[in-house]
């Protein structure tokens, strides 16, 4: 690979570099350049079986799963506000009477009735929270299908659009589905070249009650996932054995169908959302709705659109008339030609996906279908694949969290069932901040938008569970909410009795300023900052022990320290939490130019007494205030929650608190290498933080291999969740730029096994766009791109250059100027 990064000086150890340099290369490089070959294309050779070989699109508010299916199409759809119940209070009544009486056992270590008193008057009501259902089925049976010769099926990144063609006689088939963000429909073009014709019918079928379902079809050996695939003639039953009285399914004029439905009660909360799907069909055949089927006889092309909506305007209000939009939306897609569809959706991707490109070499894998490549990982080593995975997590984080929609859940916006697991809603003690890690460096800060709508809403109902609860200033969210933005303990005191799911949040948005600074985002977050830390400067306590002020009672998200007993008093990461917060809440304040002297005053005379970092007695990075951590019930356990000092945060580094780096790697040799999906994406991105790229990648191979990646490359839990995929990414992006300590640094934890590549239009902070190539491991060139006359600091291999970007906002290194540093 030849750079085409150039310099046009070499730098001098010490000095500030300005003046005019060459231009950067154009960013934005053509379809032609970037699609050479299928370096961003899954594809496979059989439909999809299970629905973890399906293909997702989606536009943010709706998502759908393509499966390929010659003789009958399934297409599995998701509306992003389809939850379960309503608007509700879950606060416990009990809790504020309760709250002393919980921290004095806690200080007496009298665990087991502390665990039996938050139990019954701090945990929510109800104890779990609202779930995430499927929208349904729509089954395309088409009779005239008696064989599929050259069958294909594909996801194109850079398009966004799943294709489907094989040949059926003398008949060539081609079908196109895309999830448009300007239109906001799901679009399916079908065609036929040579003989015979499109005939079509299409019904709608209700998802199955099944509280865990969704995954039961999943095969394994002893490699992991195994790719079944569907033949095909594959089809099944139009009707689902639960259709619910409330389900209508009727034709809406003469080429429309109609779906409306009712969401399921949960947990005791009566269901209070309406919704509706509406397809209209568009071709040059006879089509008919009658009934609840849509017929097409004697099409040579003919397009579908699929709009899906709720009766959700927001998380107190259920009154919106979804018929009314599904209606407007189909209506409006279907009077624009085809063409125009497409290329509207392709300007509105393209303009955000073509930011980033990556390549590490390896191209001759894309000549092997997805399911073969994931299935030989790491006895075949793939470097495109790897880059693949980046790309996929962006085009995922895309297709589920723009303006407007929610944000994306834990399985991003796609799940077939009414139940699924873990409610499939936002786990905020590490899953939902997982899901945005890759946001700032991968180039999409439009896709945390949703996120900041989300902690704003979840700022207001936090205030009522902070006042009532409590009886603090402020707002506080624990470890779970929903669409409904509950804020209140769940799921039991092993798991929901941690305060610091807000903060965690307001620390991620922290993260996306740093990417992106502006003042109007600024002017949002303040006070958002501010609400976070009040609840903080009202509810820490003094430690009985004189170790300072803690939380309490929380707990080390999931981990126990004694047999079944998690709750405890200021583990490392409530404290690590708070710094980051305290930080970011002055910062923002001072950046913003508002002064508030008596909260300044306050939140540093607090952060000054927060316990600091210790070094347990087998030289780990404790866990808890206690060392705990070697008799702790599970030594290997998912959650590395004080390692969030390591990485996201930067508290705990090589650089300035090597002590603490080390005590972190005994800490990460203890708990192993594989765990969960998202567990093995975060001890990926604390290798490469620590400047590890070899244990990292080894960690990689794991989670990029068929035990935690499904055929379509969702990541496996398992099952699903979709913060393994960000998280990988954003671990795999660190590999190469990392941005911390106010500092860039180049390659920290490049592996062996990519000698050789280029990262264009990563991100780094103050609002850095960077072009970085390297060869036979070294570093070839790089670009900035950012505001005029910043100043930036970059490291590569322990040498810092200081330098100026131009009055265009530019600048180039080489290798050599970091040479002469030496």
């Amino acid at each position: 690979m030849t750079s085409t990064l150039t310099t046009r000086r070499s730098f001098v150890a010490g000095t500030t570099l300005a003046g005019t340099l060459a231009a950067l290369p154009a960013f934005a490089r053509s379809g032609a350049a970037q699609l050479a070959d299928d370096s961003l294309t899954l594809w496979y050779d059989r439909a999809a079986g299970p629905w973890i070989e399906a293909l997702p699109v989606g536009s943010g508010r709706l998502g759908t799963m393509v499966f390929g299916r010659p003789a009958q199409e399934r297409l599995q759809f998701n509306i992003d506000t389809l939850y379960g119940g309503g608007p509700y209070v879950p606060d416990n009544p009990k809790f504020s009477e309760a709250l002393p009486r919980v921290r004095a056992l806690i200080n007496q270590e009298r665990w087991k009735e502390a665990n039996e008193l938050v139990s019954e008057a701090l945990m929510g009501k109800p104890i779990k929270q609202m779930p995430f259902s499927g929208a349904g089925d729509l089954l395309l049976d088409f009779p005239g299908v008696t064989a599929a010769a050259r069958y294909r099926r594909s996801l194109d990144l850079d398009s966004a659009i799943a294709l489907t063609t094989f040949i059926d006689g003398g008949g060539r088939h081609r079908r196109e589905t895309f999830c448009s963000v300007p239109d906001q429909v799901t679009v399916i073009r079908l065609q036929i070249e040579g003989d015979g014709s499109i005939d079509l019918d299409l019904g709608y079928r209700h998802p199955d009650y099944q509280p865990y379902g969704g995954f039961g079809d999943t095969k394994y050996d002893e490699h992991g996932v195994v790719f079944v695939g569907a033949d095909w003639g594959h089809r099944e039953s139009l009707f689902a054995e639960k259709r619910p009285e409330s389900l209508s399914v009727r034709a809406d004029g003469s080429d429309a169908l109609l779906i409306e439905g009712r969401n399921v009660q949960a947990f005791g909360i009566p269901g209070q959302l309406r919704y509706a799907l509406r397809v209209q069909a568009v071709g040059d055949g006879r089509i008919e709705a009658s009934g609840d089927r849509l017929r097409v006889r004697g099409a040579r092309q003919l397009t579908l659109v699929v709009a899906g909506e709720t009766s959700y305007v927001n998380w107190q209000d259920t009154s919106g008339d979804p018929v009314a939009a599904v209606r407007q939306r189909t209506a409006a897609a279907a009077r624009k030609p085809f063409g125009k569809l497409r290329d509207d959706h392709l300007q509105a991707h393209r303009a955000l996906f073509r930011r980033l490109h990556i390549d590490l070499g390896g191209h001759a894998a894309n000549a092997r279908s997805t399911d073969a490549r994931i299935a030989g990982v790491p006895r075949e080593p793939d470097a495109a694949l790897a880059a693949m995975y980046v790309q996929y997590a962006r085009y995922l984080l895309l297709s589920s969290s723009r303006p407007g929609s929610q944000p994306a859940n834990l399985q991003g916006v796609w799940n077939e069932v009414l139940h699924p697991p873990w409610e499939g809603k936002y786990t905020i003690n590490i899953n939902t901040e997982m899901n945005y890690w890759p946001a700032g460096p991968a180039n999409l800060p439009e896709c945390v938008e949703p996120l900041l709508k989300m902690v704003e809403e979840l700022a207001v109902a936090g205030m009522r569970t902070a006042r009532d609860s409590y009886g603090a200033r402020g707002w506080v969210a624990h470890h779970n909410t929903d669409l409904w933005r509950a804020t209140a303990p769940i799921d039991g005191p092993l798991w929901g009795m941690w305060p610091m799911g807000g903060a965690w949040l307001c620390t991620t948005l922290w993260q996306h300023y740093q990417y992106n600074p502006s003042p109007a985002l600024l002017r949002r977050l303040v006070p958002l900052f501010k609400g976070a830390a009040l609840f903080f400067l009202d509810t820490l306590v003094e430690d009985p022990k004189g170790r300072g002020l803690v939380t309490s009672p929380s707990l080390s998200p999931e981990n126990n320290h004694h047999a079944d007993i998690a709750l405890c008093a200021g583990p490392a990461m409530d404290r690590q939490i708070l710094r980051d917060l305290f930080d970011a809440a002055l910062a923002a304040q001072t950046q913003l130019g508002e002064d508030d002297p008596a909260f300044t005053a306050a939140v540093h005379k607090a952060r000054a007494r927060l316990p600091a970092d210790r070094i347990g007695s087998q030289g780990q990075l404790q866990e808890w205030l206690e060392d705990w951590d070697a008799s702790a019930t599970d030594q290997q356990h998912r959650h590395v929650s004080h390692l969030y000092a390591v990485y996201p945060s930067e508290q705990v580094n090589v650089r300035d608190t090597p002590a603490l780096a080390q005590a972190a790697r005994v800490t990460l040799n203890r708990r192993g290498d594989e765990s969960t999906g998202w567990a093995t994406a975060w001890r990926l991105a604390l290798w490469t933080r620590l400047g590890d790229g070899e244990r990292a990648y080894k960690i990689l191979q794991g989670l990029m291999g068929p035990a935690r990646t499904y055929p379509n490359m969702f990541d496996a839990h398992p099952p699903f969740q979709i913060d393994g995929n960000f998280g990988g990414a954003a671990g795999i992006l660190e590999m190469i730029v990392q941005s911390w300590g106010g500092e860039v640094h180049l390659l920290p934890a490049l592996p062996k096994a990519w000698p050789k590549g280029l990262l264009h239009g990563v991100r780094a902070h103050g609002g850095l766009t960077l072009d970085i190539e390297w060869a036979n491991g070294q570093l070839g060139a790089v670009g900035l791109r950012g505001p005029a006359g910043a100043n930036v600091a970059l490291r590569y291999q322990g040498r810092r250059l200081a330098v100026r970007l131009d009055a265009r906002g530019q600048f180039h290194a080489r290798a050599a100027d970091f040479a002469a540093l030496a």
